[in-house]
């Protein structure tokens, strides 16, 4: 009987079945992929499957790494991007010659939303008129003066839909632009710091702030139907309501609604599948802006701080538990210093967004785990450095005095050297946990939480409260990490036993 009960216990019932692991829906960091990521996470649970929205996730190159690792399921895209940044093929193919292309990476395109979001330029109306320019050759007009030119830092790299192909179509005639957050472009276009931007045709700030969109009378830019790019073994049967659910002026409602009404990526997408959208809706009115301190300790305010310290002390721990050994070797062994330090020194000279991708690939997975790698990576230097700094401010004889009364070298380093080169190395440790704290927030760029979600949905739709809310947490942190280590550095030097 008894044998039978735990028998019962052990062994798993057929009848419950396992639960479905959630399909991980990512997005790009601009509002228009927020709401497209919210709405489809949101299609996915209203159909009962579950669903976990990962938004801001870098730039094309981050998601198709993560795409390829399994590490995101699908994600909204456009067919111009497809083509030209992830197959390097020219042309505008149908779905079916697109997803013959993609099937030897094992992917696929379809539900398409129904829109043509293509990249243009665009300028004030008023400086337009004045100089006579309508379309982008007018630019090169020696009438236009001297225009300063702001695009996006992706549109400086794309090859053939960006400055690439504008400079190729344009010759010698091309003006050479500065980079500029996609977010801060508008504010900078309209306050006169640059004249033109490169913008989406169904950003929303184009009619409200009287921007003049320039004719394309080259051809450059290519078709950007929006789509659901996503792996090949992914079920996209309980999306299939969305096809052709979203025109342009939906869209540039919806991304409004965000930007400029200030409601959140959800209740827009809620909203939209509520058919809130509809034509002969009425508009509702602007939420009351939240302050700066509700902002602050919004009800995610636990969760990202939790996030940030889980990030910061795992890769500090890791750092210590790699760089401290490091740091004794370059003094152990003095013709291994070059080596060492030279090694740990260019580790800070890779980008960070660079060196995130690469550990994604690396990893094959986005989130934690590639995150505090590369902050473990970054916070090498000063610990190494300090470590082997401070055992070299030793002085030898109080190496010899501790052999002469039988210890072991070991024993000296330990019971000794490395108690009495301890406030050098706190100083690097101190160093290297502020640091991590500031770079933290780039982990938001790969699903791994933190304060950085804030700073980067808040460059997303340019909205400095949003940026603020998450930059004043991390920097208070930073300095009560600070504060701590000064005080573990001070005891270090005049609260041990004597």
């Amino acid at each position: 009987m008894c044998i039978a009960l735990g028998g019962s216990l052990v062994l798993p019932s057929p009848a419950v079945a396992a639960e479905p692991a959630p399909v991980v829906v990512g997005s790009k960091r601009f509002t228009e992929s927020y709401v497209l990521g919210e709405i489809l996470a949101q299609t996915l649970v209203g159909t009962g499957r579950p669903a976990l929205h990962k938004p801001g996730l870098g730039n094309t190159g981050i998601l198709e790494q993560a795409l390829a690792s399994g590490a995101v399921d699908l994600y909204p895209e456009y067919t111009g991007t497809i083509v030209r940044e992830l197959l390097k093929r020219d042309g505008n193919p149908s779905l079916d010659e697109l997803n013959r292309w993609l099937a030897p990476r094992r992917l696929k395109a379809g539900i398409p939303f129904g829109f043509n979001n293509t990249y243009a330029l665009a300028m004030t109306r008023a400086k337009a008129e004045s100089l006579g320019i309508r379309r982008i050759s007018d630019l090169y007009k020696p009438s236009a003066g001297a225009l300063v030119l702001g695009f996006s830092h992706e549109f400086l790299q794309r090859g053939d839909d960006g400055w690439p192909a504008l400079r190729k179509a344009y010759g010698e005639r091309a003006k050479e632009p500065i980079g500029l957050d996609h977010g801060l472009a508008y504010d900078a276009v309209v306050a006169g710091r640059v004249d033109v931007i490169d913008v989406y045709a169904t950003d929303a700030k184009l009619g409200r702030l009287g921007l003049t969109v320039l004719d394309d009378d080259l051809g450059v830019f290519p078709k950007y139907d929006a789509v659901v790019l996503m792996r090949a073994d992914v079920d996209a049967t309980p999306l299939a309501r969305l096809a052709g659910s979203i025109d342009a002026a939906t869209m540039i409602a919806m991304n409004g609604e965000v930007e400029l009404d200030g409601r959140s990526f959800a209740e827009t997408a809620k909203k939209f599948l509520a058919g809130g959208f509809a034509s002969a809706s009425p508009r509702q009115p602007a939420q009351a802006q939240a302050s700066l301190v509700e902002r602050i300790f919004a009800p995610d305010f636990a969760r990202l701080a939790g996030q940030h310290l889980v990030l910061v002390l795992a890769s500090l721990a890791l750092a210590l538990g790699v760089g401290v050994p490091l740091g004794v070797a370059a003094w152990r062994w003095p013709r291994s210093e070059p080596l060492i330090l030279g090694a740990v020194a260019l580790l800070q000279t890779i980008p960070s967004l660079a060196l995130l991708a690469f550990l994604i690939a690396l990893v094959g997975a986005i989130g934690v785990v590639p995150a505090v790698l590369a902050l473990f990576l970054y916070a090498l230097l000063p610990i190494v450095r300090n470590t082997h700094a401070g055992l070299q401010s030793v002085s030898g004889g109080m190496a010899q005095a501790a052999l002469s009364l039988g210890m072991t070298a070991r024993q000296a380093l330990r019971h000794v050297q490395l108690p009495l080169a301890a406030p050098t190395l706190i100083a690097g440790v101190k160093t290297a946990a502020v640091i991590n704290v500031g770079t933290a927030t780039m982990a938001a760029f790969i699903g791994a939480g933190g304060f950085g979600e804030r700073i980067v949905a808040g460059l997303a739709v340019n909205d400095s409260r949003v940026m603020l809310a998450g930059a004043l947490p991390a920097a208070a942190l930073a300095l009560l990490v600070q504060g701590a280590f000064d005080l573990a550095e001070r005891w270090s030097r005049h609260g041990r036993p004597r």
